[in-house]
């Protein structure tokens, strides 16, 4: 793995700011001190975590403390803060569609038995056919609308387990302005990685946690409740990215879409090899599914992981429609 220089940090910078103020430059410095002293190159098949990889207008602190790892060793971890909000995007959405004649282009996305689908108007008109079940009717049928939570209130009370019943048959979107007023922030979140990634003899399950943070500042959430949204009869709606927004999270990715390269966006490797566009919580990188040839990797353990002597272990993501990043833990995580 090659170690970005300050000049690539300065590059980064440009990119994604106007201009930096102090606070960025101290993030800057944090990160150019910890990759100089701490990012090596493949030891025992194992790659420490670069920093560096980091969008600087997606981090508010980064730092290397002292953590505690799933099996009780002692280690160094980075502590990470991001803003929530996506680096290489301006805006998010769209999610729900208006109406019945919402076309792809200002829709979003569901996904369901590992396919995913565009939110379309005529998608959603079609729920009853496509789900066998009458009670689905997301739209009002003398006008064409779409039923869709509008207003933080009904979001609030349309993401809850126990859905009340007025809120069934809708389409659910949460507006990130509810929870940060500020343009071009979410909601903050903290993760602890370790510095240097550590295999486990076993295999950890990823159910019910988060998976791990996207370079862009993102969270790559756990699974979807998808059987408890549609129990509700309700569509929690995606925009093309498989990311959405809730109270807790803020927005946060249940997939990553990387069929035009930008979801979140990625660089293939100098070999072609898929490229990297996160850490998973043990400190190991997500690649893209695929390489720059369209070919998935055939060596992939239950993990969704191999190696190289480029890169280490490392992951490759599931499918766009399946719900999940990787398959499980292969190495030991901060508690």
């Amino acid at each position: 793995m090659q170690i970005k220089s300050i000049i690539g940090l300065m590059v980064s910078c440009s990119l994604f700011l106007a201009g930096c103020d102090d606070s960025t430059d101290s993030i800057a410095d944090a990160v150019i001190d910890t990759v100089e002293t701490e990012v090596e190159d493949v030891i025992d098949n194992i790659v420490a975590v670069d920093p560096s990889l980091f969008a600087l207008n997606s981090l508010e602190s980064i730092e290397m403390v002292d953590c505690t790892l799933s099996n009780g060793d002692a280690s160094t971890c980075y502590s990470v803060t991001v803003n929530g909000f996506p680096a290489d995007r301006n805006e998010l959405g769209p999610f729900c569609p208006e109406s019945t004649e919402t076309t792809a282009e200002d829709a979003g996305k569901w996904f369901d038995g590992g396919v995913l689908y565009d939110l379309t108007g005529s998608f959603v008109s079609n729920l009853s056919v496509f789900y066998g079940d009458s009670k689905w009717q997301l739209y009002d049928k003398d006008t064409g609308l779409v039923n869709i939570t509008d207003t933080q209130l009904a979001c609030e009370a349309a993401v809850r387990p126990d859905v009340a019943a007025e809120y069934n048959n809708f389409c659910v979107q949460c507006d990130i302005s509810y929870y940060n007023e500020a343009a071009g922030e979410g909601v903050s979140s903290t993760y602890l990685i370790p510095v240097t990634p550590v295999l486990r003899d076993t295999p950890e399950d990823i159910e019910h946690t988060d998976v791990g943070v996207a370079f862009n500042g993102v969270n790559l959430a756990a699974a979807a409740p998808t059987q408890a949204i549609l129990s509700a009869y309700t569509i929690a709606a995606f925009d093309d990215c498989i990311g959405h927004v809730n109270p807790v999270a803020g927005y946060h990715y249940h997939g990553a879409n990387h069929g035009d390269g930008t979801c979140p966006a990625i660089d293939y490797e100098n070999d072609g090899h898929g490229g990297a566009f996160a850490y998973a919580m043990d400190g190991f990188a997500i690649h893209s599914m695929l390489n720059q040839s369209g070919e998935e990797e055939t060596d992939l353990d239950e993990c969704r992981g191999h190696s190289d002597d480029n890169r280490g272990y490392h992951y490759h993501a599931a499918g766009a429609g399946e719900n999940t990043f990787i398959g499980c833990f292969a190495g030991e995580v901060a508690r």
